[in-house]
């Protein structure tokens, strides 16, 4: 061996123990608590995803993690601009791609060493520095193909006048549930700039760091389920006081559904003057709507919402997520959003066909298959991948990983989506 490839290696061996360092603390973003019967804001929240792929390695950089239970490839930072599109933007318009972006959905996590120091999930979440630092922690390692912003759905409503905290343990209390027209005219619009620079900040600190490898992601919450939130007073069961206000009161539900929208439009504009490059709408409570009443409560508030903002932002995919819509599917694309996720209750083929061509579609592996076997796990994912047909196609889980889901399982499923080739 020569010196300088002596000298290479050793340089080479550096960096690698500087990514096990970050890989370690990354790890903790794969295992969380969970608890589906409570759906709290830390334990089952959709509201944070981070965006898991596999990229190629530079040769001689890859490292081997199966001492610590999951292999995985790290790809050093980029140091030159990157003028090309990130392959999740191709992917939505439709452009050729070669392969399908490959996402992994999954709960916001505990970060142990940040919670010790910054217990307060809020203070994490509203913290510029704090926030930057949670969302580039798997961009460091993983290089993924769309990286998100670090917050929750809830984070608007302060600055809307509905005080409101998020408590370990039990997730989001709102502390003064409106129930009437009075109190709804209390709810302030929200104005971005004023309550959440923070948001703002963390954005384009993110874009810079990403540098166009990988599309910057950020999201809000749709007017029905925040509504939900504030009227039930944080999570719930049975959803029955909003359906309450709804059957009973609808002018007072119909008032802060408007005042939500409003909003939410000013907020999606927000991020993406900031540097998202997509933004995803969570509507996770708009399932527990019979299909008519969707059509009532959520369907024309998330029309308004993608209608505004393709005025002055054509560009920008919008992307609308809602668990368990297999019986609203075909009511999803009327929203006008450019992508639609699915979970695994709807076989990917129907999904397509139900859908239609023009709306491009995401998932939806059950995250329960990553406890197959490997071969079984491939299979799943050929045959998601086949289902969906070639392009606008993202490839990811229908939910986040479960607790305990072994981690070279995980690896292999990245492994396995990124040597798929159309």
């Amino acid at each position: 061996m020569s010196i300088e490839e002596e000298n290479a290696m050793e340089a080479a061996t550096a960096a690698q123990r500087e990514r096990l360092r970050a890989l370690r603390e990354a790890q903790e973003l794969l295992q969380t608590p969970e608890d589906d019967s409570d759906k709290t804001s830390e334990d089952i929240h959709d509201e944070w995803l981070a965006m898991f792929t596999l990229n190629d390695t530079p040769k001689g950089l890859m490292l081997d993690l199966t001492t610590m239970g999951l292999s995985q490839r790290t790809v050093a930072e980029p140091k030159t601009i990157n003028a090309t599109e990130p392959l999740l933007l191709d992917a939505v318009r439709g452009k050729e791609v070669e392969r399908p972006p490959v996402w992994l959905m999954r709960q916001a996590g505990s970060y142990q060493t940040l919670c010790e120091k910054h217990p307060s999930f809020r203070e994490r979440s509203e913290n510029v520095d704090l926030v930057v630092e949670i969302s580039l922690q798997p961009w460091k390692v993983f290089q993924p193909d769309g990286v998100i912003l670090f917050s929750d759905i809830l984070t608007p409503l302060s600055g809307m006048n509905i005080p409101f905290d998020i408590i370990k343990g039990k997730g989001p209390v709102i502390f003064d549930p409106p129930t009437t027209l009075s109190d709804v005219e209390k709810v302030r619009e929200f104005i971005p700039e004023e309550s959440v620079p923070y948001v703002g900040e963390a954005l384009t600190i993110l874009r810079k760091e990403v540098n166009n490898q990988a599309a910057v992601l950020g999201f809000v919450g749709a007017p029905f389920t925040l509504a939900s939130y504030v009227v039930e007073g944080g999570s719930s069961k049975n959803f029955t006081k909003i359906k309450r206000l709804a059957f009973a009161e609808p002018k007072v539900l119909h008032s802060l559904l408007q005042i939500f929208a409003t909003s939410m439009v000013k907020y999606i504009r927000y991020q993406a003057d900031h540097g998202a490059q997509a933004v995803q709408i969570f509507d996770s409570w708009a399932t527990e709507l019979s299909p008519v009443d969707f059509e009532e409560f959520s369907l024309p508030y998330l029309k308004q919402i993608v209608e505004a903002v393709k005025l002055t932002h054509p560009d920008l995919p919008l992307i609308l997520y809602a668990s368990g819509s297999g019986g609203l599917l075909e009511r999803l694309p009327l929203t006008g959003v450019d992508v639609v996720s699915l979970d695994w209750t709807v076989d990917m083929a129907d999904g397509r066909r139900r859908l239609g061509p023009n709306v491009a579609i995401q998932g939806n592996v059950d995250p329960g298959v990553l406890f197959g076997s490997k071969e079984f796990i491939t299979n799943r994912i050929n045959d998601t991948v086949k289902k969906a047909g070639k392009g606008k196609h993202i490839l990811n889980l229908g939910h986040g990983i479960k607790v305990g889901t072994p981690e070279e399982n995980v690896a292999h499923f990245f492994e396995v989506a990124k040597g798929l080739r159309y």
